[in-house]
C-alpha cells in the first residue's frame, strides 16, 4: 500500500491565488480599455444596461466575466443605487442558471470538502439563507458550487433568490460606490 502525502499548504492555494490576481488584473484592464463611447451607447439602456450585463456575467458558471468596470461607468453616468440595485436584480436572475441546474439533478461536481460542508448547511431551513449570502456578497468563484448544491438539495427558489438579491445589493453597492467614489467623485 501506498501512503499519500499531502502537498505543501502553498501548492493548495497557488492556483487560486494565480487565478484570483488574473480577474483582478482583467477588471483592471477592461476599466482602463473600456471606451467611453460604449458607456454612453449603454447609457440608452440605462439601468436595464447593468441588469443585463450583471446577469450575463453571473450566468457563465465556469468563466468569470469582468462586468465591474462596466458597472462603474454606468454608476458615474447614472444614480449609483439605481446601477447596484439593477446590477444585484441581474445578478440574481444569472445565478438562477446555476440553481436550476442543480435542481436539474445532474451531476456536475466533484465531491470535495467544500462541497460536503455546503452540502450540510443547505439542508437546514435557518444556515442555508445564511452560507448564500455569506458566500454571495463577497466576490467568490465558489458561489456556484453554493447555487448548484441549493438547486439540487430543494432549498425553495425564493429563499435563494431573495437571499442572492440582498447580499448582491451588498456587493454591487460596494463595487458601484468604491468606483464612483475613487473614479468619480461625489
Amino acid at each position: 500500500m501506498s501512503v499519500e502525502t499531502q502537498p505543501p499548504l502553498w501548492r493548495v492555494w497557488l492556483w487560486p491565488a494565480v487565478v484570483g490576481i488574473a480577474i483582478a488584473v482583467a477588471n483592471v484592464l477592461v476599466f482602463i480599455l473600456l471606451p467611453p463611447d460604449l458607456v454612453e451607447r449603454l447609457g440608452a439602456l440605462g439601468y436595464l444596461g447593468a441588469f443585463l450585463s450583471a446577469g450575463i456575467a453571473n450566468a457563465s458558471i465556469v468563466v468569470p466575466v469582468p462586468y465591474y468596470p462596466l458597472l462603474i461607468r454606468l454608476g458615474q453616468a447614472f444614480n449609483p443605487y439605481g446601477v447596484a440595485v439593477a446590477a444585484a436584480a441581474g445578478s440574481v436572475l444569472g445565478e438562477l442558471v446555476a440553481f436550476y441546474a442543480g435542481r436539474s439533478g445532474r451531476k456536475a461536481m466533484e465531491r470535495t470538502a467544500f462541497y460536503d460542508w455546503v452540502h450540510r448547511q443547505m439542508q437546514h431551513r435557518w444556515r442555508a439563507p445564511v452560507v448564500l449570502f455569506v458566500l454571495s456578497a463577497p466576490p467568490n468563484p465558489f458561489f456556484d458550487i453554493a447555487g448548484i448544491i441549493a438547486g439540487a438539495v430543494g432549498v425553495p427558489v425564493w429563499v435563494f433568490a431573495t437571499t442572492v438579491f440582498l447580499a448582491r445589493i451588498v456587493r454591487m453597492g460596494l463595487v458601484v460606490l468604491l468606483g464612483y467614489t475613487l473614479f468619480g467623485g461625489w
